[in-house]
């Protein structure tokens, strides 16, 4: 016991602050005192956790806010998970700052766990969405993971990073209070979980590659702003933000709403049979005093069928998934004279699709994304209505029209009309009205960037517009765009391997500059 105690007297007089202690195995310490008994073993959890802790040191302090697994399998690949205890708000002493969880899993092809791999760090789209949950070797990650050290951070409010889902957010007890900790949940810290995580996770707190995905390529033009020495590249696809000052929203609704022109048509030109079976819901639905009940208890009005191209408009199967969606609308009239009404079969699937259930932060955030010392003050619900002589469904339905579809916009009426989301109306209305959101780039910083950096722009996206991307893009030195009409805004999820192996190679010299 004299030898394992003088290890450990000096970090234990070191410690500073402590946010939570890891959970340790005390399996190696018993085979190698077996006389300990259980009066003993506490002590000596706590004292292992502040030394088994490789990534304790930082700036001079020993912290336990950093916790990880044993190591476990799917199909050739290993993982491991990791949880650290990072601060809600960066802005203030951390120990005074209200703690919470983010969770990252460590991703391996089989056999590497113990390799000197690089790492590399994917930033998920949404916002308000979790990493993916790998079941096998497949798609992008397996080709990452031929030569990286993959991480898949839940960003913080998502999966397993402190959720914020409707039943945990009722735990707070005024919408100004849900507003003022709703704030924290953007790219700028999202960033600073990804730089604590790094100084943690990465041997000697080196750089590691970012591989930013739609709002995850928001975020890493966010990281290149304000921690470029933390990176060493930055891959992007579909996800080159406008940097402007003030909210951009405006600029990013406008273009918006003429690519979904674009879309719809293109979707009816696919599926001509279904310009009247939407149709013939909205009618449905406006002579059913003006919507239908849903099974969680909100309503579907012609206006919320609208939402349906947010998932339907964009992917590569989008088109097929909606026309077949569409093809079961109806229950069968089995009995003579009854009346006819919508399936419980579309009901349920028109919420699996809109999905706010699981994933409120989408709603309640995504216009405060482009927000930078000014309010959106509801910016796609202010352009739509410049655009209401085309997306006016009732009106289109009744002069035989085709009914369009909306895209990536939120709405203040949504949360009337989706019941989870209706608890958060009034904390919805103060973040579209706030004002004093804080920077979330830096145009001096990315004019001179240093960290290589590559971007799929993909040219028929309908969520990330072309021309607002290659705007950005001029404003960022160093970066190559490929701009592509082979893939949609999936194209990472859709041929994830090709994609990101040009991308690799447009920066390890495979495909020339000129």
């Amino acid at each position: 016991m004299r030898a394992l105690h003088s290890s450990l007297i000096k970090p234990l007089i070191r410690l500073h602050c402590p946010f939570s202690t890891p959970i340790i195995s005390l399996s190696p310490l018993r085979k190698q005192f077996p006389y300990l008994h259980s009066s003993a073993t506490t002590s000596l959890q706590k004292l292992t956790a502040m030394a088994d802790n490789k990534t304790a040191a930082v700036d001079g302090n020993f912290t336990s806010d950093h916790v990880s697994d044993a190591w476990y399998s799917v199909p050739d690949l290993r993982l491991r998970d990791h949880r650290f205890t990072v601060p809600l708000d960066y802005s203030i002493d951390r120990c005074s700052s209200t703690k919470i969880t983010v969770f990252a899993r460590e991703v391996v092809a089989v056999g590497k766990e113990e390799q000197s791999l690089p790492y590399l760090l994917y930033l998920q789209g949404g916002p308000g969405f979790e990493c993916p949950r790998p079941t096998e070797a497949g798609g992008w990650i397996s080709r990452a993971c031929e030569e990286y050290r993959v991480v898949l951070m839940d960003q913080r409010g998502t999966g397993l990073s402190t959720p914020l889902t409707p039943s945990s957010m009722s735990q707070v007890n005024s919408a100004e209070d849900l507003a003022n900790y709703l704030r924290h949940f953007r790219a700028d810290n999202i960033v600073h979980d990804a730089e604590f995580i790094r100084k943690r996770l990465v041997p000697d707190a080196g750089p590691w590659t970012i591989l930013g995905q739609s709002f995850g390529g928001f975020c890493a033009v966010t990281y290149l702003s304000f921690a470029p020495k933390g990176l060493k590249q930055a891959l992007i696809t579909g996800g080159l933000p406008p940097i402007g000052e003030g909210c951009t929203a405006d600029s990013v609704y406008k273009a918006g709403f003429e690519q979904l022109v674009c879309q719809n048509e293109k979707y009816y030109k696919r599926f001509p049979q279904d310009i009247e079976i939407v149709r013939d819901v909205v009618n449905y639905l406006a002579e059913s005093g003006g919507g239908v009940p849903l099974p969680s208890g909100g309503i579907l009005t012609p206006r919320g069928l609208q939402l349906l191209g947010l998932s339907g408009l964009g992917s590569s199967t989008g088109f097929e998934r909606l026309h077949y969606l569409f093809e079961r609308v109806w229950d069968p009239l089995i009995v003579q004279g009854a009346k006819r009404r919508i399936s419980d079969y579309f009901l349920n699937a028109y919420e699996r699709w809109i999905g706010f259930d699981a994933n409120p932060l989408y709603a309640l955030l995504h216009e405060s994304i482009y927000c930078q010392g000014a309010s959106s003050l509801w910016s796609a619900h202010r352009i739509r209505a410049l655009n209401d002589n085309k997306f006016d469904a009732i009106e289109a339905a009744k002069v035989g029209c085709p009914v369009l579809f909306t895209g990536e916009m939120i709405f203040p009426w949504i949360f009337d009309e989706v019941h989870a989301l209706r608890p958060f109306k009034d904390a919805a209305q103060l973040l579209a009205e706030k004002k004093d959101w804080p920077s979330l780039y830096d145009i001096a910083a990315l004019k001179d960037n240093k960290v290589p950096v590559a971007a799929a722009v993909y040219y028929e996206d309908m969520y990330v517009n072309l021309k607002l991307s290659m705007e950005t893009a001029s404003r960022i030195a160093g970066i190559r765009p490929w701009i592509t009409n082979e893939y949609m805004h999936s194209g990472l999820r859709d041929a994830g391997s090709r994609v990101l192996d040009h991308l690799l190679a447009m920066l390890n010299g495979k495909k020339p500059l000129y």
